[in-house]
């Protein structure tokens, strides 16, 4: 019954380094020791009682793993001369530099000039661009910053925090600055605010869910660097910013999948275009900006405190 109440975590590195709780590491030890086989049986035995680890480090000096060494680097060079070959025969097909045929001067970048704005609704052609004629390759983005921030919390969170957090924050406390936690207090709440008008105005003006989300997430990081790590994570926790991040994402891929299907089968979108220049304008623009906006923000937050964490240990 102790067994199965033992975490996971535990009984996986016991059985990683060859170990066993209790009397069941002395049975084992009984039971080898009144064994009596012949040689070959014993070095087979004693080839079974070493740890994996034993067994890796002893793998990685026979011949065999030498060998696949030497294939594995070849492998590796072949594949690398292969690249590199079709990229040289690809770049000869290329057309001459300046030619007035060229694909740079055909009519894609012509139709976003002249008809973005009948066909967006947005004034900002680099906005209708990223988020409408090319919104499935920002969705890409998008999950590459998601998928980054999950990979960065597997590898740097720890689960047991509390004596961490403790000391953390006693260090932290030692080095706050009273007159930049106060100038903090004034001038993150205008920069989010301007960070939010960047975003929700991405439509109309330079500006975006790029944009405004990096100038709110630095607004976060503002806060974070004078009160210290752990009142941001006490303020906007990870399993908030991740629920965040993920309902954006999901929301994102929601709208534009919905986009891509009523236009590739000619229905019409229930989000009208509405007036060019008006805030509720430019059809799902404005939702996918705000997404974009979230997604790269908090990107930012949770790399900034996981980093600071990690050269605190």
């Amino acid at each position: 019954m102790a067994e199965k109440n033992r975490a996971f975590t535990e009984r996986f590195l016991d059985w990683y380094n060859g170990t066993a709780p209790g009397g069941a590491c002395e049975a084992a030890a009984a039971e080898a020791s009144a064994a009596t086989v012949g040689n070959a049986a014993s070095s087979a035995g004693s080839y079974h009682n070493k740890t994996i680890r034993e067994r890796f480090a002893a793998w990685k000096q026979s011949n065999g793993a030498k060998a696949f060494s030497y294939l594995n680097n070849a492998l590796s060079v072949l594949f690398s001369l292969c690249l590199f070959a079709v990229l040289i025969i690809t770049a000869g097909f290329l057309p001459a530099f300046g030619e007035a045929d060229n694909p740079a001067h055909n009519e894609v970048s012509q139709r976003y000039i002249e008809q973005g704005l009948s066909e967006t609704g947005a004034v900002n052609a680099v906005a209708g661009m990223i988020l409408d004629y090319r919104g499935f390759d920002t969705f890409g983005e998008s999950c590459v910053l998601f998928v980054a921030v999950c990979a960065i919390i597997a590898l740097l969170r720890h689960e047991e925090r509390d004596d961490f957090d403790e000391h953390l924050h006693e260090m932290e406390e030692s080095t706050q600055d009273i007159i930049l936690m106060q100038i903090a207090r004034v001038i993150t709440p205008m920069i989010a605010v301007f960070g939010i008008y960047v975003i929700v105005n991405g439509h109309l003006s330079p500006g975006g869910g790029f944009s405004g989300g990096a100038i709110l997430g630095s607004a976060m990081i503002i806060f974070a660097c004078s009160f210290g790590t752990v009142a941001a994570r006490h303020a906007l926790s990870y399993k908030n910013c991740r629920r965040l991040m993920t309902g954006a994402l999901l929301f994102y891929a929601l709208i534009k999948g919905y986009a891509i299907f009523a236009g590739a089968n000619d229905y019409a979108i229930l989000v009208p275009l509405g007036t060019p220049g008006n805030i509720f304008s430019a059809g799902l623009l404005l939702p996918m900006n705000i997404a974009v906006g979230v997604i790269v923000a908090f990107t930012m937050y949770i790399l900034y405190v996981l980093f600071s964490e990690g050269m605190m240990r």
